[in-house]
This record gives structure tokens, sequence and C-alpha cells, in this order.
């Protein structure tokens, strides 16, 4: 890790928010690659999030934090679910967009820059957020089947076409996603609240990589039950939304 933040005042900014949650033997790698790759073209802060981790994860994070200004650590006491730790970490964000990675080593910082691309990220306009979608799976064949049944009944009753809402790779305007309704899974229903909000959604093909160690925290019928709740509330949701004002333009209003 470098031991000062490069000169990089005339770049833009971009928060990138890292959910983990024991993830010790992979964190530190991944770390040093988003500053590496999305700090070459961005003003980077990395916001990571530790989801009660019990294998030293948050110990690791703390010193590579210690050593490198662009690195903070935020931990949560208990276990509380990915989306409680990207709306942590949002909160704790500074910059007008904020990218998701997740922090295993399965996403590539460097399509978070691919994915940036897409978007200035001084200002807002039509897009509302920049989706990944994995081109090559690396999971096995049951979730590949699961993941693909679950997509298409998704996209069926919510119409929020796309077909992989479940990558961890987001880029979108941070006042959006702390206007979206609180929930668990609410990672997963992003596309279908941007389009509510009056926003489009700009997909981009990334790659998916072998975990770097530890193992998946879902199993396929975990995530079918949870599922199955969560997308009815969510077609509920969708329906009883009203959409006002603009929330980037009232965040930007804001003293």
């Amino acid at each position: 890790m470098s031991d000062t933040q490069p000169a990089s005042s005339s770049l833009p900014a971009l928060s990138v928010i890292v959910p983990v949650c024991d993830e010790a033997g992979a964190i530190a790698a991944l770390l040093q690659e988003i500053l590496d790759k999305v700090g070459a073209a961005y003003r980077v802060e990395v916001v990571v999030v530790d989801d009660g981790s019990r294998d030293g994860t948050d110990g690791i994070v703390a010193d590579l934090a210690a050593r490198d200004p662009r690195i903070t650590l935020i931990r949560h006491k208990a276990r509380s679910g990915k989306s409680a730790a990207l709306r942590t970490g949002a909160m704790a964000a500074t910059s007008l967009w904020m990218a998701t990675i997740d922090g295993d080593g399965e996403n590539d910082p460097a399509d978070v820059v691919a994915m940036a691309a897409q978007i200035d990220a001084t200002s807002v306009g039509r897009v509302g957020l920049v989706a990944g979608i994995r081109r090559r799976r690396t999971a096995g064949i049951r979730r590949l089947i699961a993941s693909r049944i679950g997509n298409g009944v998704r996209r069926f009753l919510l119409r929020d076409d796309c077909p992989d809402t479940a990558c961890g790779l987001k880029v979108l305007p941070r006042p959006l996603f702390l206007a979206f309704p609180y929930f668990d899974s609410l990672h997963r229903y992003m596309p279908a609240l941007t389009r509510r909000y009056g926003f489009e959604t700009v997909h981009v093909s990334v790659d998916d990589r072998p975990r770097m160690a530890g193992r998946s925290k879902y199993t396929n019928i975990g995530r079918a039950l949870v599922g199955i709740v969560d997308l009815l509330g969510v077609v509920w949701l969708l329906r009883r939304t009203t959409v006002g004002a603009n929330p980037v333009a009232e965040a930007d209003r804001a003293p």
C-alpha cells in the first residue's frame, strides 16, 4: 500500500463501497487492486464495511487503512446483511457517485473504471445506474440454474430489463441510492427502483473471477426462499411508490 495519497486533485471523485464478511484471505489483494486500478482514473475513497467478520478481516483492513488514507473501515458489531453494509458505506461516503464491489475478489476493479466511463462522475443526467452483467460465470451448475430461474421470474414481474441483478458491481449516484426505501436484499432490486425513480440503467459486461479465498455466504435454497418473499414485497412497494422531486437534484440543493 502507498504511504501517501497520490496527487489526484484534478481527477473526478468516486467512492467505492466494499461490503465484507469473513474475507481475510481476499481483502488485502482486492483493496490493492482497487487503489491501483480505480485510483489511476479517479480520486478514489474506499469505504470497507465489515459486516461482523470473525476471521480477522477487520484487523487486516484497519492495518491497511492506517497506511493509506484513501481507505476507511466501518464495523458492524453483528452481521446485518449486504444491503445494510452498502447503506452504511453510502452514508459514510462523500462522492456524488459510488461504486459497489463484492469483497471476495470475484469482481475485477478494472470493470469499475469501464462502468464509470459510461457516466460523468461530476454530474447526474438521465442514467441513474450502471449495472455489471457477468459474461462468464464461474459458479457451479446448480447455482447458475437457480440464478437464471430467479432472474427470469424477477424480470417478468418487475420489468426491470436486467439479466443479472445479483452482480456485485454497480455504479450509481449516492443520493439516489440513499433515497431508495431500505430493506434487506435491496441490492438485488436497484435496477427496478432506478427505473421507478425515473432514471435509466446502462448494462456493461464484466468478468466473474473465481473467489480468492473462503466460500459463499448463501445457499441455493436460502436464496430462493428469501427471494420469493423479497420479490413479492418489491412488487407491492413499486406499486405503492410515488416519486415527487428528483432525489439527486434535491441533494445538490441541500446546504
